[in-house]
């Protein structure tokens, strides 16, 4: 009788397919997605030299949105290189360490996106609520501890999905359907049982993304409840403004995750693959292509560093729109 060690069932790489169905036009799919990343690499790269250099962005705010570039840059660079390589060259082999270690950074930072933009929102809260207060509350070690206990929550809850995955045993090919390791696509490769790995991700989503959704969402309530009772339209709608940004933020990665979570669940055989795949890269792609265009253009303090750089004026307040 023929026995198979666990390492016979292990593949040595996997093949990523790209966009299943759409073989053909991946090399102008290329073209949106090359970019979106550039303009995601020079956009959330320059806002962090503006907020390193820049005195009059040292305060929480900008710290909180240094921490989404930092997490943007991280997550598109994670993904959409590969991805590339894939469209132009049918460089398609990855390694099963290689993918294991890519899905670890890809929903490790997800979900520190979604963690920062919780923090965020708390941010506004504090400003708006208690702005007496608010450099006292928000001070430099407080905004340390929870960007790094944002960081280790990720990191944490993350871990054993690789451990999960590593366990399992392959038979059923090495030929992924996608652009990049997701967790449960190479899962369902195995075909050893996948329960375990099914609850967990769900548990993990629920506890990260249900979590942050709800403090994001008592935090605009309470913000909504003060702005409301101002008496002032102008101070309203100066309050409003302050949030304008971080509203943008949040609709830009919490709608393709939305969509990307509920139709890998309830629309697997009425949507076809490729829009899985092509939603699932928007997904890691459309954030940190817009956030720093919607804080650029938003945030006036933002605006005034550009200009007086771009103009080369020591006085940004003459340039402000």
């Amino acid at each position: 009788m023929l026995t198979l060690n666990k390492t016979d069932l292990i593949p040595a790489s996997f093949i990523l397919n790209g966009v299943p169905g759409l073989e053909d036009t991946q090399l102008w799919i290329s073209f949106p997605f090359c970019s979106m990343y550039v303009v995601a690499m020079i956009g959330n790269c320059g806002l962090l030299f503006l907020i390193r250099y820049e005195d009059a962005l040292h305060k929480p705010m900008y710290y909180f949105l240094a921490m989404l570039s930092f997490t943007d840059l991280v997550m598109c660079s994670s993904t959409i290189p590969k991805a590339l390589c894939i469209f132009w060259f049918h460089l398609k082999d990855i390694g099963f360490d290689e993918c294991l270690v890519q899905m670890f950074f890809i929903h490790t930072f997800t979900g520190m996106e979604s963690g920062v933009l919780m923090l965020m929102a708390l941010d506004r809260y504090v400003a708006i609520c208690y702005p007496l207060r608010y450099s006292t509350i928000l001070a430099n070690p407080v905004i340390a501890k929870v960007g790094l206990a944002t960081f280790l929550r990720g990191v944490l809850l993350i871990i054993p999905f690789t451990f999960l995955t590593k366990r399992l045993p392959y038979c059923r090919g090495n030929i992924l359907p996608h652009t990049y390791c997701d967790h449960m696509s190479v899962a369902k490769l195995s075909c050893g049982n996948v329960k375990v790995n099914a609850i967990y991700g769900l548990m993990v989503a629920l506890l990260i993304g249900g979590f942050d959704i709800l403090c994001i969402t008592v935090s605009y309530t309470m913000i909504l409840r003060v702005v409301i009772s101002l008496s002032s339209a102008d101070a309203r709608q100066k309050a409003f403004n302050t949030c304008t940004a971080h509203i943008c933020a949040i609709v830009f990665s919490y709608t393709p995750a939305f969509f990307s979570f509920f139709s890998h669940r309830f629309g697997e055989h009425t949507i076809p693959p490729s829009c899985h795949i092509i939603v699932a890269n928007i997904y890691l792609l459309l954030p940190p292509t817009m956030n720093p265009i919607v804080y650029g253009v938003k945030t006036k303090q933002i605006r005034d560093c550009v200009i007086r750089i771009l103009s080369g004026s020591k006085d940004a307040k003459s340039y402000s729109m």
